[in-house]
């Protein structure tokens, strides 16, 4: 007799396998979907009727087992495949994919969501957001660029807006310091025609009229106008022109007023000058520095020794201003003898923390020889954009063995005073005359030769572009060539991530088997890598979906031909009753 439960049985089938249809048809229509995770469904029977519960074997009975007839199929549920989709290179360095477990966090405004698909884009406030303008979660940084973990906040890059300046720290020098040069034996000299106090000068001068340091310089008499002073409070003397080696000396002006004092004007004189006078005489007794030969009124200037310290003044250089501006040039100079000695000279460019450009002189010159144990040269360091009443930075000594080689690679700490320029004052950074890429040498040769190779501060600068690392660093690029970082891109795990419900737009959020996200980055607590410049691709097998799909539509043509089969055998039951 036929049996209305292959009719329900039947029924079963049909909606189980057209279930099962949706779910494929879902998968290959997301073939395309960036990050798209495919999903599988899975039968399971319904319960049955029990005819006979089976009986246990006995002395005389091999026993049975039970009689039952099923009900049809049921949905016993989908499975997500989490499996990382192919990672596909796009060239944008926007675009992110996660190589590996993990899901990125992003703000809807009411919470976090979590997706795999990374085709992220910048909005008009330079966060870094979704398609559908969720921001991008991660972990910024404080003013020295170092990643301020445990607190999530919109990833901000600001790609042609961030400037960016660093202050000089090492300055890496190289070359070759003539060991076969002569060492120096005399500065240069400069002396001045003689002058004389006036007689009524207060303090009075000495016998003669003769200057001293104490004497004030509206009480100078005038060698073309006896009796006249030389000098009158409101005037300028300016030093313009002079040079030292191959340089000019920068301009500099000392104003007179009416306790201006020829210690005074020595003092401008060895600042203007940039004479260093703290190292003692020279070899040929003289002490570096002006000074004034109170016998005699005769002032001199004596320089630093080797020919790139040798100063040229002429009378032209030293100028009386008037407070109209008329200038005059009664100060008559004489250079009797230039500097010796084997010296060099190279200038290179640092910056301060503001980005703006300081200009270094460095002199090298040789001091002594040491049969047998090498040679010591001395540096003299300085800048004319020091903001210090002189532009003498310091000096010291480098020693080399025997071989030319550095006795010790220790740097050299060079200070620039930077006040009143709105930067970080002073301005310190290192000489550095050996490492390990690079050292200056000390051999025989035709001359020497020294330069800056290369410094590490950089002027402003704006960022240009940015690359994400495996570990979700960002690192961005200024166009002075400094690189910074600007963030990290979080990620978070979970224990169960087929356990989560999705929301659409390729999104998630927690389920309640799925477990609480662990917030992390990249590489750590079992997240997978981060690839920058490139998008997951669907994880649909489309061979595996078309074979699924030949399999439901069998399934669901033979469910359909036990209803109609069932359907003509109780037709012919009722046949029976005609």
């Amino acid at each position: 007799m036929a049996s209305t439960t292959a009719f329900f049985s039947g029924l079963t089938g049909l909606s189980a396998n057209a279930r099962n249809l949706d779910v494929i048809g879902n998968n290959i229509s997301n073939v395309n979907t960036t990050a798209f995770k495919s999903s599988r469904m899975l039968f399971g029977t319904q319960f049955s009727r029990t005819l006979n519960a089976g009986a246990a074997p006995g002395d005389q009975f091999g026993g049975s087992n039970p009689t039952q007839i099923g009900f049809g199929v049921t949905i016993a549920g989908t499975q997500r495949n989490f499996t990382t989709g192919a990672v596909s290179p796009t060239g944008d360095p926007r675009d992110l994919a996660i190589d590996g477990a993990g899901f990125f966090i992003v703000n809807r405004g009411d919470g976090n969501v979590f997706t795999r698909a990374g085709s992220f884009r910048q909005n008009s406030a330079n966060d870094l957001v979704t398609i559908s303008g969720e921001r991008v979660q991660g972990f910024g940084i404080d003013q020295d660029f170092n990643i301020v973990r445990g607190v999530l906040t919109d990833i901000n890059i600001p790609v042609g807006q961030l400037t960016l300046a660093e202050a000089t720290e090492n300055v890496r020098l190289s070359g070759n310091l003539n060991a076969g040069g002569n060492v120096p034996t005399r500065g240069s000299l400069t002396t001045f025609a003689p002058l004389s106090a006036l007689p009524a000068a207060a303090p009075a001068p000495g016998a003669g009229n003769q200057l001293a340091l104490n004497t004030r310089l509206v009480d100078i008499q005038d060698p073309a106008a006896a009796g006249s002073p030389l000098f009158a409070s409101g005037q300028t003397i300016r030093l313009s022109g002079a040079r030292k080696g191959t340089q000019n000396v920068p301009s500099a002006e000392l104003a007179v007023g009416t306790a201006t004092t020829v210690q005074d004007y020595l003092t401008f004189l060895n600042q203007a000058l940039n004479l260093n006078v703290s190292l003692g005489a020279n070899p040929d007794g003289r002490s570096p520095g002006a000074a004034l030969d109170p016998a005699t009124g005769v002032i001199t200037i004596v320089g630093n020794v080797g020919t790139a310290n040798s100063l040229d003044i002429e009378t032209a250089d030293l100028s009386i201003v008037q407070p109209s501006g008329a200038l005059r040039n009664p100060l008559t100079a004489t250079t009797t003898s230039t500097a010796d000695g084997e010296s060099v000279l190279t200038s290179f460019i640092v910056y301060d923390s503001l980005g703006a450009p300081v200009t270094v002189n460095l002199r090298m010159v040789l001091e002594s020889k040491q049969g047998g144990f090498g040679t010591t040269w001395r540096y003299f360091a300085e800048s004319p954009d020091n903001q210090d009443v002189t532009d003498v930075l310091g000096t010291g000594t480098v020693d080399f063995d025997a071989s030319g080689r550095l006795i010790s690679t220790a740097a050299v700490s060079v200070g620039v005073d930077r006040t009143g320029t709105g930067a970080q004052s002073p301005l310190n950074f290192n000489l550095n005359f050996g490492d390990a890429a690079s050292a200056v040498t000390a051999l025989a040769n035709s001359s020497s030769s020294l330069a800056a190779i290369s410094q590490d501060g950089a002027p402003i600068g704006t960022l240009q572009a940015y690359g994400v690392g495996q570990d979700g660093i960002i690192t961005g690029g200024f166009s002075n060539g400094l690189t910074r970082t600007l963030g990290q891109v979080a990620v978070a795990t979970f224990a169960n991530p087929e356990g989560l419900v999705e929301i659409g737009g390729n999104s998630y959020v927690p389920g309640a088997n799925s477990g609480a996200p662990l917030v992390t980055t990249p590489l750590e607590l079992g997240a997978g890598k981060m690839v920058g410049g490139a998008l997951e691709l669907s994880n649909v097998d489309l061979s595996q979906e078309f074979i699924n799909l030949i399999l439901s539509s069998t399934g669901y043509s033979a469910s359909s031909r036990v209803i109609t089969t069932t359907d003509q055998l109780m037709q012919q039951l009722l046949a029976i009753g005609r």
